[in-house]
């Protein structure tokens, strides 16, 4: 009886996966606006149907591939660095780590910024937005944690986070559209770099207004 539970748990769980999956190429090629159950059950191979049975609309789909995206970014983060680094170190191993994710997964990046549909979160409960939102937070604590250690306020360092953040942001919303192109530059490399001069703002004892 177990054994047959579990059989059926793990063909379910596939079944999942396979319209995630399918949503997720679905949202890629016309967004969510354009986005319907029935061509995500197309794609999927299911009918309609057998959609609902796993989520009740489009949203919720688009809500589970993003939470599913979030713990791939905090797993990232939380492998990067270690404990025995210096602050400095840490502050570039956690950042570096929530940049590459977003580098080497544009799609992703899409997702966390709620790109295929506008900018906004349409269609999210508020209590889903606050919970997606505080799944990147966790992502990004770590760098907050590093500039503390390097001796800033509560207050200072959560700006510089918020700066640092919006800085790797732009770069990367650069190089995902190919307008990085134009500048004849390197987002990474440009990233980096905004780390070192950060590292030696802070520890040449220069702080933020």
């Amino acid at each position: 009886m177990q054994a047959r539970l579990q059989r059926q748990q793990a063909q379910s769980d596939a079944r999942r996966a396979g319209v995630l999956d399918a949503a997720r190429a679905v949202f890629e090629q016309l967004g969510i606006e354009g986005a319907s159950i029935r061509e995500i059950a197309r794609q999927a191979g299911y009918t309609p149907g057998a959609i609902y049975s796993y989520f009740e609309s489009k949203e919720a789909i688009y809500g589970a591939l993003l939470a599913e995206s979030l713990e791939r970014l905090n797993a990232s983060v939380d492998a990067a660095g270690h404990t025995a680094l210096a602050p400095a170190e840490q502050l570039d191993a956690k950042a570096s780590a929530w940049f590459g994710f977003y580098a080497a997964n544009p799609r992703d990046l899409d997702l966390g910024f709620y790109l295929v549909q506008g900018m906004r979160p349409r269609g999210l409960t508020a209590e889903l937005n606050d919970q997606l939102n505080d799944r990147l937070h966790d992502a990004l604590q770590p760098c907050e944690v590093a500039l503390q250690a390097m001796g800033l306020g509560a207050q200072e360092a959560l700006r510089e986070n918020t700066a640092l953040f919006a800085h790797g942001v732009g770069l990367l919303l650069l190089q995902h559209t190919g307008r990085i192109r134009m500048f004849g530059q390197d987002a990474s490399l440009l990233f980096e770099n905004y780390l070192i001069t950060l590292v030696e703002r802070l520890q040449s004892g220069h702080r933020p207004d």
